[in-house]
Protein backbone atom coordinates (compact mmCIF):
# COMPACT_ATOMS: atom_id res chain seq x y z
CA UNK A 1 0.00 0.00 0.00
CA UNK A 2 1.00 3.24 -0.85
CA UNK A 3 0.05 7.45 -0.18
CA UNK A 4 0.69 10.25 -1.81
CA UNK A 5 3.64 11.99 -0.18
CA UNK A 6 3.64 15.39 1.49
CA UNK A 7 6.04 18.13 0.71
CA UNK A 8 7.76 17.75 -2.23
CA UNK A 9 7.61 20.08 -5.58
CA UNK A 10 8.41 19.47 -9.24
CA UNK A 11 11.74 20.63 -10.65
CA UNK A 12 10.98 23.08 -13.62
CA UNK A 13 13.86 22.52 -16.43
CA UNK A 14 14.75 18.96 -14.68
CA UNK A 15 16.10 15.96 -16.79
CA UNK A 16 12.84 15.18 -17.29
CA UNK A 17 9.92 16.96 -17.00
CA UNK A 18 8.40 14.93 -14.15
CA UNK A 19 11.94 15.51 -11.93
CA UNK A 20 10.73 16.36 -8.45
CA UNK A 21 12.37 16.69 -4.72
CA UNK A 22 11.77 15.51 -1.60
CA UNK A 23 11.33 18.26 0.97
CA UNK A 24 10.78 15.52 3.99
CA UNK A 25 14.23 15.54 5.51
CA UNK A 26 17.48 17.79 4.88
CA UNK A 27 18.83 15.45 2.20
CA UNK A 28 16.43 17.22 -0.36
CA UNK A 29 16.47 14.01 -2.67
CA UNK A 30 16.39 14.69 -6.57
CA UNK A 31 14.30 12.33 -8.13
CA UNK A 32 13.38 11.11 -11.83
CA UNK A 33 10.48 9.23 -12.49
CA UNK A 34 10.44 5.55 -10.63
CA UNK A 35 13.73 6.72 -8.55
CA UNK A 36 13.27 6.05 -4.73
CA UNK A 37 15.26 8.53 -2.38
CA UNK A 38 18.12 7.57 0.11
CA UNK A 39 15.52 6.57 2.66
CA UNK A 40 14.42 3.73 -0.17
CA UNK A 41 10.45 4.55 0.84
CA UNK A 42 9.73 7.39 -1.17
CA UNK A 43 9.74 7.50 -5.03
CA UNK A 44 8.51 9.94 -7.90
CA UNK A 45 6.09 7.66 -9.82
CA UNK A 46 4.66 9.45 -12.83
CA UNK A 47 5.69 13.08 -11.63
CA UNK A 48 4.19 11.96 -8.24
CA UNK A 49 5.45 11.32 -4.85
CA UNK A 50 4.12 8.69 -3.04
CA UNK A 51 5.30 7.47 0.58
CA UNK A 52 5.77 3.32 -0.41
CA UNK A 53 5.83 2.47 2.96
CA UNK A 54 2.79 3.85 4.02
CA UNK A 55 0.71 1.33 6.65
CA UNK A 56 3.92 -1.58 6.47
CA UNK A 57 4.36 -2.94 9.99
CA UNK A 58 7.77 -4.75 10.04
CA UNK A 59 7.55 -5.18 14.31
CA UNK A 60 4.54 -4.69 17.31
CA UNK A 61 5.17 -4.90 20.58
CA UNK A 62 3.25 -3.22 24.06
CA UNK A 63 6.53 -1.99 25.93
CA UNK A 64 7.26 -0.40 28.53
CA UNK A 65 7.58 3.04 27.91
CA UNK A 66 10.92 3.21 29.88
CA UNK A 67 12.56 0.82 26.83
CA UNK A 68 11.80 3.76 24.47
CA UNK A 69 14.05 5.65 26.10
CA UNK A 70 11.48 7.82 27.94
CA UNK A 71 12.39 7.43 31.68
CA UNK A 72 10.17 10.99 32.74
CA UNK A 73 7.02 10.41 30.70
CA UNK A 74 4.35 8.29 31.79
CA UNK A 75 6.89 6.15 34.08
CA UNK A 76 5.57 2.73 34.77
CA UNK A 77 3.13 2.59 31.63
CA UNK A 78 3.34 0.28 28.69
CA UNK A 79 3.06 1.88 25.11
CA UNK A 80 1.96 0.22 21.71
CA UNK A 81 5.25 0.61 19.69
CA UNK A 82 4.98 0.16 16.01
CA UNK A 83 8.12 -0.16 13.28
CA UNK A 84 7.91 0.13 9.96
CA UNK A 85 10.71 0.18 7.29
CA UNK A 86 13.65 2.23 5.87
CA UNK A 87 16.18 5.45 7.23
CA UNK A 88 17.23 8.15 5.91
CA UNK A 89 20.67 7.49 7.54
CA UNK A 90 24.12 4.74 7.01
CA UNK A 91 25.28 4.47 10.22
CA UNK A 92 27.83 1.93 10.38
CA UNK A 93 26.36 1.05 13.83
CA UNK A 94 22.73 0.84 13.57
CA UNK A 95 21.38 -1.64 16.36
CA UNK A 96 17.95 -2.63 14.03
CA UNK A 97 19.92 -2.63 10.44
CA UNK A 98 17.87 -5.31 8.67
CA UNK A 99 14.40 -3.11 9.52
CA UNK A 100 16.01 0.23 8.40
CA UNK A 101 17.04 -1.45 5.25
CA UNK A 102 13.63 -2.85 4.55
CA UNK A 103 14.66 -6.82 4.49
CA UNK A 104 12.49 -8.33 6.36
CA UNK A 105 8.63 -9.26 5.98
CA UNK A 106 6.06 -6.94 7.08
CA UNK A 107 2.09 -6.74 7.11
CA UNK A 108 -0.40 -4.00 5.98
CA UNK A 109 -2.22 -2.07 8.61
CA UNK A 110 -4.50 0.84 8.27
CA UNK A 111 -4.39 4.37 10.87
CA UNK A 112 -7.51 2.62 12.05
CA UNK A 113 -6.45 -0.60 12.77
CA UNK A 114 -3.53 1.10 14.59
CA UNK A 115 -6.28 3.11 16.60
CA UNK A 116 -8.23 0.25 17.80
CA UNK A 117 -5.25 -2.17 18.74
CA UNK A 118 -4.37 0.74 20.70
CA UNK A 119 -7.44 0.86 22.77
CA UNK A 120 -7.97 -2.80 23.09
CA UNK A 121 -4.86 -2.72 25.14
CA UNK A 122 -5.48 0.28 27.26
CA UNK A 123 -6.97 -2.54 29.75
CA UNK A 124 -3.28 -3.90 29.52
CA UNK A 125 -1.66 -0.38 30.80
CA UNK A 126 -1.28 1.20 27.39
CA UNK A 127 -1.58 4.92 27.05
CA UNK A 128 -0.79 5.43 23.38
CA UNK A 129 1.16 4.21 20.38
CA UNK A 130 5.28 5.06 19.86
CA UNK A 131 6.30 5.25 15.94
CA UNK A 132 9.85 3.33 16.54
CA UNK A 133 12.26 1.00 15.74
CA UNK A 134 13.05 1.69 12.40
CA UNK A 135 13.17 5.59 11.35
CA UNK A 136 9.22 6.50 11.83
CA UNK A 137 9.74 9.87 9.92
CA UNK A 138 10.32 8.44 6.64
CA UNK A 139 6.55 7.04 6.85
CA UNK A 140 5.27 10.71 7.61
CA UNK A 141 2.20 10.79 6.13
CA UNK A 142 1.71 7.00 7.95
CA UNK A 143 2.55 8.82 11.60
CA UNK A 144 0.86 11.92 10.60
CA UNK A 145 -2.75 9.69 9.81
CA UNK A 146 -2.03 7.91 12.85
CA UNK A 147 -1.03 10.32 15.35
CA UNK A 148 -4.39 12.47 14.56
CA UNK A 149 -6.78 9.27 14.94
CA UNK A 150 -4.86 8.50 18.50
CA UNK A 151 -5.21 11.76 19.34
CA UNK A 152 -8.98 11.62 19.06
CA UNK A 153 -9.05 8.59 20.62
CA UNK A 154 -7.83 10.10 24.16
CA UNK A 155 -4.03 8.45 23.84
CA UNK A 156 -0.81 9.59 23.60
CA UNK A 157 1.49 9.71 20.62
CA UNK A 158 5.61 8.82 21.30
CA UNK A 159 8.17 9.50 18.07
CA UNK A 160 11.82 7.85 18.56
CA UNK A 161 13.63 9.18 16.05
CA UNK A 162 16.94 10.54 14.43
CA UNK A 163 15.61 13.96 14.18
CA UNK A 164 16.40 14.22 10.64
CA UNK A 165 13.46 16.24 9.14
CA UNK A 166 12.62 19.19 7.84
CA UNK A 167 11.44 22.06 9.59
CA UNK A 168 8.29 22.64 8.09
CA UNK A 169 7.05 18.92 8.28
CA UNK A 170 8.29 18.72 12.01
CA UNK A 171 6.01 21.70 12.73
CA UNK A 172 3.11 20.46 10.94
CA UNK A 173 3.11 17.11 12.82
CA UNK A 174 4.08 18.40 16.40
CA UNK A 175 0.83 19.23 17.57
CA UNK A 176 -0.37 16.17 17.70
CA UNK A 177 3.00 14.27 19.40
CA UNK A 178 3.46 14.40 23.25
CA UNK A 179 6.70 13.07 23.48
CA UNK A 180 9.67 12.36 21.40
CA UNK A 181 12.71 10.53 22.33
CA UNK A 182 15.62 12.07 19.69
CA UNK A 183 19.44 10.62 19.13
CA UNK A 184 21.67 12.83 18.93
CA UNK A 185 24.66 10.38 17.35
CA UNK A 186 27.57 12.86 18.14
CA UNK A 187 27.93 16.71 18.45
CA UNK A 188 30.86 16.77 15.34
CA UNK A 189 29.74 17.62 11.64
CA UNK A 190 32.51 14.92 10.92
CA UNK A 191 30.45 12.20 12.95
CA UNK A 192 27.56 13.52 10.95
CA UNK A 193 29.08 13.23 7.74
CA UNK A 194 30.07 9.89 8.29
CA UNK A 195 26.52 8.40 8.10
CA UNK A 196 24.80 10.76 5.72
CA UNK A 197 23.43 13.26 8.26
CA UNK A 198 24.44 16.95 9.28
CA UNK A 199 24.36 18.30 13.05
CA UNK A 200 22.90 21.16 12.56
CA UNK A 201 19.06 19.76 11.25
CA UNK A 202 19.34 17.60 14.37
CA UNK A 203 20.14 20.39 17.04
CA UNK A 204 17.41 22.32 15.46
CA UNK A 205 14.37 19.79 15.83
CA UNK A 206 15.25 18.92 19.55
CA UNK A 207 15.42 22.77 19.80
CA UNK A 208 11.58 22.67 18.23
CA UNK A 209 10.24 19.55 19.86
CA UNK A 210 10.97 20.76 23.79
CA UNK A 211 9.09 24.34 23.05
CA UNK A 212 6.53 21.77 21.84
CA UNK A 213 6.10 18.11 24.00
CA UNK A 214 8.34 16.36 26.36
CA UNK A 215 11.39 15.33 24.80
CA UNK A 216 14.62 13.44 25.72
CA UNK A 217 17.63 12.46 24.13
CA UNK A 218 19.60 9.54 23.94
CA UNK A 219 23.38 9.39 22.49
CA UNK A 220 25.28 5.82 21.47
CA UNK A 221 28.71 6.10 23.08
CA UNK A 222 31.04 4.56 20.56
CA UNK A 223 34.93 4.13 21.62
CA UNK A 224 36.83 5.66 19.86
CA UNK A 225 33.62 7.77 18.07
CA UNK A 226 32.26 9.94 20.26
CA UNK A 227 33.34 10.03 23.69
CA UNK A 228 34.44 13.43 23.68
CA UNK A 229 31.03 14.61 22.39
CA UNK A 230 29.33 14.01 25.25
CA UNK A 231 29.89 16.46 27.81
CA UNK A 232 29.53 19.50 24.82
CA UNK A 233 26.22 17.90 24.45
CA UNK A 234 25.02 18.34 27.47
CA UNK A 235 26.63 21.09 27.82
CA UNK A 236 24.31 21.97 24.80
CA UNK A 237 21.32 20.67 26.04
CA UNK A 238 21.53 22.42 28.94
CA UNK A 239 21.44 26.07 27.37
CA UNK A 240 18.08 24.89 26.01
CA UNK A 241 16.76 23.43 29.15
CA UNK A 242 18.77 21.81 31.95
CA UNK A 243 15.81 19.59 32.78
CA UNK A 244 16.26 17.65 29.22
CA UNK A 245 16.84 13.54 30.45
CA UNK A 246 19.64 12.44 28.55
CA UNK A 247 20.29 8.95 28.08
CA UNK A 248 23.95 7.35 27.34
CA UNK A 249 23.74 4.03 25.98
CA UNK A 250 26.57 0.99 25.91
CA UNK A 251 27.77 0.34 22.29
CA UNK A 252 27.82 -3.28 21.69
CA UNK A 253 29.09 -4.87 17.75
CA UNK A 254 26.49 -4.45 15.59
CA UNK A 255 26.14 -4.06 11.60
CA UNK A 256 29.60 -2.81 10.11
CA UNK A 257 31.09 -2.67 13.51
CA UNK A 258 30.69 -6.48 14.60
CA UNK A 259 34.60 -6.14 14.48
CA UNK A 260 34.29 -3.36 17.22
CA UNK A 261 35.24 -3.39 21.14
CA UNK A 262 31.82 -3.16 23.39
CA UNK A 263 31.56 0.09 24.87
CA UNK A 264 33.47 -0.53 28.82
CA UNK A 265 31.31 0.19 31.49
CA UNK A 266 33.51 2.66 33.14
CA UNK A 267 33.55 4.90 29.58
CA UNK A 268 29.91 5.41 30.30
CA UNK A 269 29.83 6.32 34.36
CA UNK A 270 32.61 8.64 33.52
CA UNK A 271 30.65 10.00 30.90
CA UNK A 272 27.39 10.22 32.67
CA UNK A 273 29.88 12.16 35.11
CA UNK A 274 30.53 14.55 33.00
CA UNK A 275 27.17 15.01 31.86
CA UNK A 276 25.36 15.73 35.13
CA UNK A 277 27.54 18.50 35.77
CA UNK A 278 25.32 20.69 32.99
CA UNK A 279 21.84 18.09 33.23
CA UNK A 280 19.78 16.94 36.20
CA UNK A 281 18.72 13.62 34.37
CA UNK A 282 21.01 11.56 33.49
CA UNK A 283 20.47 7.76 32.66
CA UNK A 284 23.13 4.98 31.64
CA UNK A 285 21.26 2.11 28.91
CA UNK A 286 22.50 -1.31 27.90
CA UNK A 287 24.57 -1.85 30.97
Amino acid sequence: MSKPGMFWRRINGGEKNDSLICGLCPHGCVLNSGVCGLCNKRRNMGGELVSESYGQISSMALDPIEKKPLHMFYPGAMILSIGSLGCNFRCQFCQNHEIAMGHVRYEVMTPEQITNLAQETVSHGNIGVAYTYNEPLIGYEFVYDCSRLIRDAGLKNVIVTNGFINQEPLEALLPCIDAMNIDLKGFTDKFYKKINGNLESVKNTIALASDSCHVEVTTLVIPGENEEDVEPIARWLAGINPSIPLHLSRFFPRHQYEDREATSRDVIIKSAESARKHLKHVFTGNM
